[in-house]
């Protein structure tokens, strides 16, 4: 099931005639895929001595210092940190000083008196120790998110007044919030109007908050703050957030006599790293070699039941999650991959770059970082082909997500029928409502512009699970 996605990976990417794909270089190349290998190395990544494999562990660790060993093995060109082929991120464990925290809210009149986190205000996420100050603009109605225009909040600080019934964080919510991240407001404060709600949010704040790599420093911060200590603050706000609630339609409205301040201050408690492992093959064409292809897969795992934090719950006397399919499976893809384009011969006109990443089920880190901090500049990078969970795939088919949002699908259309010798069909997804097009790494590079195929081939029983073992 791995070689047959490799093989054809190898006659995508190669770009070679036919007849020349069929034979010579590109099928010895292919002939390094075999299913020995795939085994052996599937059994060492998920071996029970790699603990799970949760970022940050020393399972994780040894994981990346295995493959980059096989990178250099094949000759590839290290692309991580200090001519290494490990690419490092920091984790940050910080604790917000709520009471060294402010919001403040001014007028004409002038600046009034701050409301402190906890006793009114509750930070939801975003970065800490960082100063914000700007413009109000009101944000409000039967909101759609597209309405939120770049010219209207960039800098500003947006006060967003949902309906009561999206004060508690929900899909309608969050999609409000993040199209204000990617408009460039410099921060933004959620009225909620509800004490129940608010004392959610004041719990959570008092707890430690994990920050990986940039969004430590960038981003906006976003509170939650009552109602009251806004008005309190600047009392004809009341009537503008009544009328808010009330519209039927988007309201995006700059509030120029009014402005916000946004100070908050923390602690760091411990900073760990997490590595990705970066590989690359130059191209062999003198023009094309500047545009790079990306093969990628998640290293990590969830880790051993019993850890901090872990999600992996013990079956029986087995408490490690291995993660043979999720995702050993799609990191061995890029292995062999990796070896297969070393061959003598089998080297394609553009260049690529072998990547695996951490972080992955926590949230994307590692190819996040990979993205913000890549090897070469972001606009050369042309493709990424990521393979999450390819190890129990049908016997001649394979789920390819992404297809219909760039060339690439038809690409893949044209491999599937121009090669049937390979018996193995990529369809398209047969899961839209389990949204996995977000929830593996080849997000990162599609938010970024970089068109995606994501090969899959569904979760299944022993998704997560102690059961997700090497001999499966």
């Amino acid at each position: 099931m791995i070689r047959s996605f490799g093989i054809t990976c190898l006659v995508a990417v190669g770009a070679l005639p036919l007849a020349e794909a069929q034979s010579g270089a590109i099928q010895r190349a292919a002939g390094s895929i075999t299913a020995a290998d795939i085994r052996r190395r599937i059994f060492v990544i998920a071996h029970d001595s790699m603990g799970g494999r949760a970022t940050p562990s020393p399972g994780l660790s040894k994981t990346a210092n295995y493959i980059a060993g096989e990178f250099q093995r094949f000759g590839l060109k290290p692309g991580g940190d200090a001519g290494t082929y490990l690419l490092k991120y920091p984790i940050y464990q910080k604790r917000v000083l709520a009471e060294q925290s402010t919001v403040r809210f001014g007028n004409a009149g002038g600046q009034r008196a701050a409301t402190t986190l906890g006793t009114g205000a509750a930070l939801l996420f975003g970065p800490t120790g960082k100063l914000a100050r700007g413009e109000v603009v009101l944000v409000g109605g039967a909101l759609l998110p597209d309405s939120i225009k770049p010219a209207d909040v960039k800098d500003r600080i947006v006060v967003y007044v949902p309906s009561p019934s999206d004060e508690r964080l929900n899909p309608v919510s969050i999609g409000a919030l993040r199209r204000l991240n990617e408009t460039g407001a410099a921060g933004v404060v959620m009225v909620v109007g509800a004490d129940s709600v608010f004392a959610e949010y004041a719990k959570r704040q008092a707890l430690s908050r994990t920050l990986v790599g940039d969004a430590a420093s960038s981003g906006m911060p976003v509170l939650a703050l009552l109602e009251r200590a806004i008005t309190r603050q600047v009392p004809e706000a009341a009537e503008q957030f009544a009328q808010l609630r009330a519209a039927a339609a988007s309201v995006v409205q700059v509030m120029q006599d009014w402005n916000s301040e946004i100070a908050l201050r923390d602690s760091t408690l411990t900073v760990n790293y997490a590595p990705d492992v970066v590989g690359i093959l130059e191209g062999s064409d003198p023009v094309l070699k500047h545009e790079y292809v990306v093969f990628s897969a998640h290293m990590d795992h969830i880790g051993t039941s019993g850890q901090p934090g872990a999600q992996c719950s013990p079956v029986g006397t087995d408490h490690i999650c291995n993660g043979a399919d999720d995702d050993a499976s799609g990191t061995v893809g890029v292995i062999e991959l990796a070896e297969a384009f070393s061959q003598p011969g089998a080297r394609p006109r553009r260049s690529l770059i072998f990547l695996t990443v951490s972080g992955e089920e926590q949230n994307l880190w590692g190819s996040e970082w990979f993205v913000r901090h890549p090897p070469v500049p972001l606009p050369q990078i042309v493709a990424d082909l990521n393979a999450d969970m390819i190890g129990r795939n049908w016997k001649d088919t394979v789920v390819a997500i992404g297809k219909e949002h760039s060339d690439l699908g038809s690409t893949l259309d044209w491999v599937n029928a121009a090669h049937p010798e390979l018996h193995m069909v990529a369809i398209d997804d047969r899961w839209p409502e389990e949204s996995f097009y977000t929830r593996s790494d080849h997000y990162n590079f599609a938010r970024s512009g970089v068109p995606i195929l994501f090969f899959f081939n569904g979760v299944h029983a022993d998704y997560h699970r102690p059961s997700d073992s090497p001999d499966k």
